[in-house]
C-alpha cells in the first residue's frame, strides 16, 4: 500500500532523530552530569533499564528482554494497522509516532541493556524523571491516539442523529 509508507518513513524518522540525539548525548554529557539549559531544564544523561517512570528498573534484567518483545510485538500491530487505516491521517500519525518511539528505544535496551535518557525538566525543585525523544514522540503520538478516539465516537454520535 503506497499510502502506509509515508507512515512507515515518518516512523522511521522518529528513530533516526532520537539515535542521533541520544549520539550526541552521549558524546557530549558525562553520566551524573547536569547542564543548565533554562531554569526548568537540564541535559542529563542517564540509564534507565526500565519503562516509563523507572518500573521495573531495579529488577535483575528480566524487564530488559520484557520490554524488547512488548516493543516489537506492538510495532508490528502498529504496523498492520497503519497498513490498514493508511487514510486516516489522524490515526496514521499518532501510530507511526508511538512505533517510531519504540523502536528507538528498543535500539537501547539491545545495544545498552537500557534506554539512553538526557532531557530533564524541573520546577521549584521538583524533577520529571529524564526522558528522550523517543519517549516525547510516544507520548504526543498516545495524545494524539486520545484524540483521534474521541474525535471518532463524536462522529459516530453525529451520523446516529437524525
Amino acid at each position: 500500500m503506497p499510502d502506509a509508507k509515508r507512515w512507515y518513513a515518518l516512523a522511521g524518522l522518529v528513530i533516526v532523530f532520537d539515535q542521533i540525539s541520544k549520539w550526541l548525548a552521549l558524546e557530549n554529557i558525562r553520566l551524573g552530569e547536569a547542564i543548565y539549559v533554562a531554569p526548568f531544564w537540564n541535559w542529563v544523561l542517564t540509564f534507565n533499564p526500565g519503562a516509563a517512570f523507572s518500573f521495573l528498573a531495579d529488577q535483575p534484567g528480566w524487564q530488559r528482554w520484557f520490554f524488547t518483545i512488548l516493543a516489537l510485538a506492538v510495532s508490528g500491530w502498529i504496523a498492520y494497522m497503519i497498513r490498514q487505516h493508511p487514510q486516516q491521517k489522524l490515526l496514521s500519525l499518532a501510530l507511526a509516532l508511538v512505533m517510531g518511539g519504540a523502536l528507538g528505544n528498543v535500539i537501547d535496551r539491545v545495544r545498552f541493556g537500557a534506554v539512553v535518557d538526557f532531557i530533564q525538566w524541573h520546577v521549584a525543585g521538583l524533577y520529571w524523571p529524564a526522558f528522550n525523544v523517543a519517549d516525547s514522540a510516544i507520548t504526543i503520538g498516545a495524545v494524539l491516539l486520545v484524540i483521534e478516539q474521541l474525535t471518532a465516537a463524536s462522529k459516530k454520535t453525529d451520523e446516529k442523529t437524525p
